[in-house]
């Protein structure tokens, strides 16, 4: 089998689908899946792998003017991402009613985000180019994985809980969100 795409194998349980901006197409498998069960989520998702693409495509078209971070740039906002992040983790972790470990601030190329199973929190220093809406958004996502560390009903009804109109704020790292990686990465 001759895929376009990047499998990548690991302990997960499920085949996972990404496509990045740069055109990059991801499935991310479970060890024992077999070469047919992966066509088979490649087959049945290829329309949304092609709308992806040419998504991609048009906003690489738009972004190609934007400027580049410079390394003052990141360095900047990873100083004041120092400030506040941990604050808004302050704020959100009794409402969402958790705990959490460690606060790491990088320059993420792909992830806005993420939490670890001991309850170390990761997050993109370019949330502070985001709007306060959005970071908050973020910071209650990954507080929620404390809760869940998946995204089941059971988690989007935790998110939906704290931040009723969460929806509009994942939409915009979908759509704003690409053009700050896109000014870290150029892809």
């Amino acid at each position: 089998m001759d895929l376009p795409v990047t499998i990548l194998r690991s302990n997960r349980r499920t085949i996972g689908l990404q496509v990045r901006p740069n055109g990059e197409v991801i499935l991310r498998c479970p060890m024992r899946a077999t070469e047919k069960e992966i066509f088979r989520v490649y087959s049945r998702h290829k329309d949304w792998i092609d709308k992806q693409l040419a998504r991609f495509s048009k906003s690489a078209a738009e972004m190609a003017d934007l400027p580049p971070y410079t390394l003052e740039d990141i360095q900047s906002l990873a100083e004041r991402a120092a400030r506040v992040i941990p604050e808004r983790v302050q704020h959100y972790a009794p409402i969402v009613g958790v705990t959490f470990g460690r606060i790491t601030i990088r320059n993420q190329k792909t992830k806005w985000g993420s939490c670890s199973a001991q309850g170390n929190l990761n997050f993109n220093c370019l949330l502070m180019d985001a709007p306060q809406e959005v970071l908050d958004y973020v910071v209650v996502h990954e507080l929620c994985h404390r809760l869940h560390m998946d995204h089941s009903p059971a988690f989007w009804a935790e998110v939906a809980r704290v931040l009723p109109d969460y929806g509009k704020y994942r939409k915009w790292l979908r759509t704003e969100g690409q053009k700050l990686m896109y000014r870290m990465t150029g892809q």
